[in-house]
């Protein structure tokens, strides 16, 4: 290896080293075996421009192995960005440093996304990769032409997530995503054989992938490798054996490198080891002259590409364009014609097949449940293995990966995904729901079949707890529409709000209209709003959401031929009723004394509205297998059951 190599690959190490000991947390031994690839794929092949970290036809570099954060920070510092500086670097782990433990996407920084939970950039990437395929054809391979890198570690592959992305990938023949795996054998526990025996070689050619097998800190096998996968015809892993912690002469290989600081003594072997002469933190002005001269050969390839793009103007904004909402208001105009009893989900189909058809920027999909979830319409065409002319991913049985890849859709460029499960499947969803939320990322995610409504499928299909944590979740909309004029406004709201992924939580069974009259307000962007009021003077307050708002219409109805008067209000959206104004919060909530919610799920959220006195018809208990009237009549959530609680609520 040449001197050059091994000095500035030096400059990674010693950043991450001296990082993790200022901190005195973190985790040294990964930057510390990678740095050799990282050092290759940087100064060679990566395409980048740190005086654009969003240029278009950048690569993607993606760190799935998050916990090795200092690699990312390292090089984003010694090639030029501006968001991370020298001092960045020394507050490493601090609060409000940009070096956070792991990396957080930010935009316009070069951190790309938001990684951590091991095998979620491996998804990620997967749908970088697969926007970068879509966004080519709609623009061409002169103007798109990128590549996605993601470096994972072992960890990485043995989180399920892992097998579900790359098992999609090779079947949609990505030739685009190359995985750099640092292949050391280390985990937190010690040697990975401790848990696995996977035959690595076989398992990613089972999924359709290429595979590589390098000695990662041989410079040429490092370079050799990244010329060979520039040509792939299929989605490619290199294999870099490494050593953790390469340069320890005491932590070397062994898993007390992994997770916490080399601590002073073993820092000055090190130091002798790679003959390193500096003092912590100093990058000598040679080195960092070499490393921001790698990071300024990416402006020559922008300004040649941005020649091209002006040409492409035209196509350009297309893609940018979100026009959506004259559509909407024209569905609304058509749903006040036809006030047809509808599903949720088959509101929201009629609702994207019109999105479908006047916007460009749409990628949907299901976890093989289209015709359940009624995600694809007529209107859409299908991704299929090597052809991405197309606005339909077929996911498979992969909620998971499916989530993870939307996320990488959402961050690649301008891209609305937007994907198809089981309610109760948003369990399988959650943890790359979360990131969605952290990362303030626009991903929809339509969840259809969401109450002991779905009926004979049993408590297993039955979602009881699952509302109550999707709104637990920070920064998350979790809709559940009462109609098809609620479930219009909730599309809007979701593709409006750029900085807040959303749930559309939608019924099996079919619901008659609330909503009768046309307004071009989006009454759901409230949250809560009055749908019925039964007289001028009440005595009760029902709120509901989804599919209990009928229900709710008809006990209130029942209890005004008692004479006894209310208000019903739909609850579309509590987190958006959360940040309304105290007044409006006031004229929904205290008008009465008396306050029930209705709702065939969890009543742990509703409890701060109806509060202490107040009554909650809902379930909480698991559901039970038979038709769905049997089921809502077994947990009393019937009219003439909540009409008779609620005289007793009143007369109390």
């Amino acid at each position: 290896m040449s001197k050059i190599h091994n000095d500035l690959a030096n400059c990674i190490r010693f950043l991450s080293i001296d990082a993790v000991q200022k901190a005195n947390s973190g985790h040294p031994g990964m930057p510390m075996g990678m740095a050799d690839v990282a050092t290759v794929l940087f100064r060679y092949f990566l395409k980048f421009n740190p005086q654009n970290p969003n240029w278009l036809n950048r690569d993607r570099f993606v760190l799935s192995a998050g916990h090795g954060s200092m690699l990312l920070y390292s090089l984003l510092y010694l090639t030029g960005y501006k968001s991370i500086s020298l001092n960045s670097i020394k507050k490493f782990r601090q609060l409000n440093s940009i070096c956070a433990g792991h990396p957080e996407y930010h935009p316009k920084t070069g951190i790309e996304t938001t990684t951590g939970p091991l095998g979620q950039g491996i998804a990620n990437a997967v749908g970088f990769a697969i926007a970068e395929e879509v966004l080519k054809k709609k623009l061409s391979k002169n103007l798109i032409n990128h590549k996605t890198y993601v470096l994972a570690g072992d960890g990485c592959l043995m989180e399920g997530i892992s097998h579900e992305a790359m098992s999609l990938a090779g079947h949609l023949k990505l030739k685009n995503l190359v995985m750099l795996f640092d292949n050391n054998n280390i985990s937190i526990d010690g040697p990975t054989s401790l848990a696995v025996s996977d035959n690595f070689k076989k398992r990613f050619e089972s999924y359709g992938w290429d595979y590589v097998l390098i000695d990662g800190h041989n410079e040429n096998q490092i370079y050799r490798a990244l010329k060979r996968v520039q040509n792939a015809k299929k989605p490619t892993v290199i294999s870099c054996k490494t050593k953790i912690g390469f340069g320890s002469p005491n932590k070397s290989g062994k898993s007390s490198s992994h997770g916490s600081p080399l601590g002073l003594e073993e820092i000055k072997l090190v130091r002798k080891a790679l003959k390193w002469k500096y003092k912590p933190f100093e990058i000598p002005n040679k080195l960092l002259k070499e490393w921001r001269a790698i990071g300024r050969k990416g402006q020559l390839s922008e300004k040649k590409w941005s020649k091209l793009i002006k040409k492409q103007s035209k196509k350009l904004n297309l893609i940018k364009k979100n026009n959506f909402k004259n559509v909407l208001n024209s569905e609304k105009k058509l749903a006040i014609k036809e006030p047809n009893s509808l599903a949720t989900r088959k509101c929201s189909e009629l609702t994207l097949s019109a999105l479908t058809n006047s916007n460009n920027n749409l990628i949907g999909g299901s976890a093989d449940l289209a015709g359940s979830n009624n995600t694809k319409t007529k209107k859409h065409k299908i991704i299929t293995p090597g052809n991405f002319n197309g606005n339909y991913i077929h996911y498979g049985v992969r909620e998971h990966a499916m989530s993870g890849v939307m996320n990488g859709i959402a961050l690649h460029s301008n891209f609305i995904p937007y994907g198809g499960t089981f309610l109760i499947f948003s369990d399988y969803c959650k943890p790359s729901i979360r990131l969605s939320a952290l990362m303030q990322q626009r991903v929809i995610y339509v969840m259809t079949h969401d109450s002991i409504g779905l009926g004979e499928d049993g408590p297993t299909h039955q979602p009881i707890e699952q509302l109550s944590g999707l709104r637990s979740i920070p920064n998350l909309n979790v809709f559940r529409p009462a109609d098809r004029i609620e479930t219009i406004e909730c599309w809007e709201h979701a593709l409006k709000t750029t900085k807040t992924p959303s749930v559309l939580s939608l019924t099996r069974q079919n619901l008659d209209p609330i909503r009768k009259k046309y307004s071009s307000n989006n009454k759901c962007s409230l949250g809560a709003y009055e749908v019925l009021r039964t007289n001028k003077k009440i005595k009760l307050t029902i709120l509901a959401s989804g599919s209990e708002v009928n229900l709710a219409v008809e006990a209130s109805h029942k209890l005004a031929k008692d004479k006894i008067y209310s208000k019903v209000i739909s609850v579309p959206c509590m987190e958006l009723f959360d940040k309304q104004s105290n007044s409006y919060k006031n004229k929904i909530l205290n008008e009465t004394k008396n306050k029930i919610s209705i709702e065939a799920g969890s009543s742990d959220c509703w409890k701060k509205y109806v509060g202490e006195n107040g009554k909650n018809f809902g379930i909480n208990e698991f559901g039970k297998s038979a038709p769905f009237k049997e089921i809502y009549k077994f947990f009393g959530l019937t009219k003439e059951n909540i009409t008779s609680k609620s005289k007793n609520l009143i007369n109390n």
